[in-house]
């Protein structure tokens, strides 16, 4: 082995002794976890805080993981398909409920619908791939509202008047965010008529690892089949598959506090 792959499986041993256990080291605890002599453990730590990977303590003068490795993490996070990976899980809710499923993201202040399945009964809720919709109607724009922090969530109602597409569309800030909070607690989101009289639909979010909420699944149909015994098994049905591909996704519920949502890229009945 030449001495480049040498220096470089050593420096990965290193990064590899940060966790959350032990987010800080020192240089004599990095060398008794790697088995390297305290100068070569000393020498590599500081030539990967040069390199940006590390940052050092004044005082303890222990070293940590630095922000150039957090900005790794987002481009492998970019990289994992959400739409490939819930896909097959899509038919399958879709045999499982007959009705249309649908896969939004987040852009800027609005959702976008990057996939759906739409439902084969002959009355149905006919959801269009790449149309922009608003947060403030419907359950999957409700549910990306819940989970936006406070301040965002007000900056995206301050933007424009909210428009009433319905009688039924929420278009009350201060009901908007007590109906959003109550999303939150209970972890889904249900709309009947907000964005088309007839259309109603339920929601639930998807995480990735950081616990951010990254995309959501609906379930959407005519308003007709979606009494209340129809809306409880959806629910189930549709919390269940989320939850199924966020633990695909790298997120663990138990280890991982939810954060805001990132403003998304990537709609589409507006259920």
């Amino acid at each position: 082995m030449n001495e480049t792959p040498k220096t470089l499986t050593r420096a990965v041993q290193l990064m590899d002794c940060f966790t959350r256990e032990h987010p800080r080291l020192g240089v004599r605890e990095a060398a008794r976890l790697t088995g390297m002599t305290s100068s070569t453990a000393g020498r590599l730590l500081a030539a990967l805080k040069d390199l940006g990977l590390l940052v050092q303590e004044q005082d303890t003068r222990q070293y940590a993981l630095a922000g150039k490795v957090l900005s790794w993490a987002e481009v492998y996070s970019a990289s994992v398909d959400v739409r490939a990976l819930a896909l097959p899980h899509i038919y399958d809710l879709q045999r499982l409920t007959g009705e249309t499923i649908s896969l939004y993201v987040m852009e800027g202040s609005e959702r976008v619908c990057v996939e759906r399945l739409e439902s084969e009964q002959n009355v149905r809720v006919v959801a269009r791939v790449g149309r922009r919709l608003p947060l403030h109607a419907g359950s999957a724009g409700k549910l990306f509202l819940a989970y936006l922090d406070h301040p965002q969530r007000a900056e995206v109602l301050s933007q424009q008047p909210l428009h009433a597409f319905t009688e039924h569309t929420l278009i009350d800030p201060a009901r908007l965010n007590a109906e959003t909070e109550r999303i939150r607690t209970q972890g889904y989101a249900v709309s009947h008529g907000e964005w088309t009289i007839d259309a109603s639909g339920v929601a639930a979010p998807i995480f990735n690892q950081r616990g951010e909420m990254i995309a959501a699944l609906t379930i959407s149909g005519p308003t007709q089949r979606f009494d209340e015994a129809h809306v409880s098994r959806f629910v189930q049905a549709c919390t269940r598959t989320a939850a199924h591909i966020s633990r695909l996704l790298g997120y663990n519920p138990r280890s991982t506090s939810l954060k805001p949502s990132p403003a998304n890229r990537a709609g589409a009945s507006g259920a």
